[in-house]
């Protein structure tokens, strides 16, 4: 097998299109060859751990898998030597196309062999979904996370990166603050993303969100379902607490972005002191969260 051109090392922040635009580069010469291209046995092809689609549907890879069995894999994968099994080759790019190979009972597929450390990796196959709307809300929610918590990307780098205004990304990353039954339903596609947000600051998300499915419900009838909810909470509580301005609405939200756990902030004008509470769902998310206060502040 011949062995391709290293790569100089790039960052998130030389942008996602230049990654891809080297890859386009190399499958194409002025002769029309593809120098980069070689046939890799399909057994030696395994997928990406941190894949960030989990869902492929029955009919979508049925479709493929016919068009592959009656003309072949037209475009190779993107793939890169694997650093956790020697002699096989993991997939950046173009996993539903190996399943679908493996189902045409394909033997060998056509790939691409690119020098991609795992930044690299996470953030190709988060932009290739994207690019082509493969990824539900909860999935695509959940490739930032990972940019964010294994690599440590600002939502404004990703935003600049990956082509997203910053408003979408911590819009998206809010959804993961719902309780698990609500994210389920959203990756189901019971409920959309619209539907989604308007439950984020809801006292009973689940219950709303049930409702929202029952009636079948528009994202505006949401949106008014979980204003109508909000009345529910203490009399009582609401008089003793003042509204919360614009800011730290905002604070509350980023926080809750940027932790993926709900967050809120209480904070007294008059003495300048306050408190920060943030409410974990299981012992999973409070060990995450013990372990990243602890990595604050140690040196690089």
């Amino acid at each position: 097998m011949a062995e391709p051109k290293k790569l100089e090392r790039r960052g998130l922040g030389r942008g996602l299109s230049a990654l891809m635009a080297d890859v386009a580069a190399d499958t194409t010469d002025t002769g029309g060859q593809r120098p980069a291209e070689t046939l890799v046995p399909i057994e030696k092809i395994v997928p990406n751990p941190d894949q960030p689609r989990r869902s492929f549907t029955e009919e979508a890879l049925a479709e493929l898998t016919d068009s592959i069995r009656a003309k072949g894999v037209i475009q190779p994968l993107i793939v890169r030597r694997n650093p956790r099994r020697e002699g096989t080759f993991e997939i950046v790019a173009g996993e539903r196309r190996w399943r679908a190979a493996q189902r045409a009972q394909l033997h060998e597929l056509p790939v691409i062999v690119r020098d991609f450390d795992d930044t690299e990796v996470l953030e190709v196959a988060i932009i290739e979904n994207i690019q082509r709307a493969d990824l539900n809300p909860v999935e695509e929610a959940a490739g930032y996370r990972q940019l964010m918590d294994r690599f440590g990307h600002t939502q404004e780098r990703m935003a600049q990166a990956l082509g997203k205004s910053r408003s979408h990304i911590a819009n998206l990353l809010r959804l993961l603050t719902l309780p698990e039954d609500v994210i389920e339903m959203l990756r189901s596609g019971a409920l959309t993303a619209g539907h989604a947000r308007a439950l984020v600051t809801a006292d009973d998300p689940s219950g709303l969100a049930r409702e929202i499915v029952r009636k079948g419900l528009s994202v505006r009838e949401a949106e008014a379902l979980a204003k109508r909810a909000k009345p529910k909470t203490s009399t009582s509580r609401v008089s003793q607490a003042p509204a919360k301005d614009a800011d730290t609405r905002v604070l509350e939200s980023d926080l809750a972005a940027a932790l993926g756990m709900k967050v809120s902030i209480d904070h007294d004008e008059a003495t300048g002191s306050g408190r920060l509470t943030v409410s974990y769902r299981s012992l999973d998310d409070l060990d995450d969260l013990c372990g990243r206060l602890s990595a604050t502040g140690r040196p690089d």
